[in-house]
């Protein structure tokens, strides 16, 4: 079983955009950035970023949802909210109101994507440079095709998992996709080969 605190999510391998993610005993289908997973993420490069981070709070939609007991923060989305995706702007990499000046993807959408989100910590304490934005946890499509650097999910799968995070929980995105990852031989393991091959006899 992996840690009850630490959502782990991983893809199958490095020309998919499918994965898994895990959470103590649970574990449900996921999609990842077209871009892949990747450690140097920019903004526009639709890859979801690898490392270690915060859940901070959920938006949804109230119109189209009940939103189960949950422990992070949380609140409906309005139709005049955006996201700003413009490293130049003041407000980048935060929630904003629309209409703004600067470039912002919209929160309310029609076609049920945003209904449920869980903003990650990524790149906003504070935001800086072009390391990206809008990184959340989000209803994916029916094919599970790629995000633009978001971890999508099932709706049904996504309203579970919001029920078991909290502010203690993060979110571990690997950077190695599950078919490369193989357990690594330890230092000093082919000298204790030799030994285990060694005979008395020999002597």
């Amino acid at each position: 079983m992996s840690d009850p605190d630490v959502l782990t999510v991983q893809a199958d391998s490095g020309e998919t955009s499918l994965g898994w993610a895990v959470l103590g005993d649970r574990r449900w289908r996921c999609t990842v950035g077209a871009g892949g997973v990747r450690e140097d993420k920019v903004e526009g490069d639709a890859a979801t970023p690898a490392g270690s981070y915060p859940l901070r709070r959920i938006y949804f939609r109230n119109d189209r949802l009940v939103l189960p007991k949950v422990r992070l923060p949380a609140r409906p989305i309005a139709e005049n909210d955006g996201w700003c995706d413009d490293p130049r702007s003041p407000t980048y990499n935060r929630l904003v109101h629309i209409p703004n000046d600067w470039s912002h993807e919209k929160m309310w959408r029609e076609d049920g994507l945003y209904d449920l989100v869980v903003v990650v910590g990524y790149n906003d304490d504070p935001p800086e440079g072009e390391w990206g934005s809008a990184i959340f946890l989000h209803v994916a499509k029916d094919d599970y095709s790629p995000t633009q650097g978001c971890v999508a999910f099932k709706r049904e799968d996504l309203l579970e998992l919001v029920t078991l995070i909290g502010p203690e929980t993060t979110i571990n995105v690997h950077s190695l996709p599950a078919n490369e990852t193989a357990p690594v031989a330890k230092e000093g393991d082919d000298d204790m080969k030799q030994f285990e091959d060694f005979d008395e006899q020999d002597w």
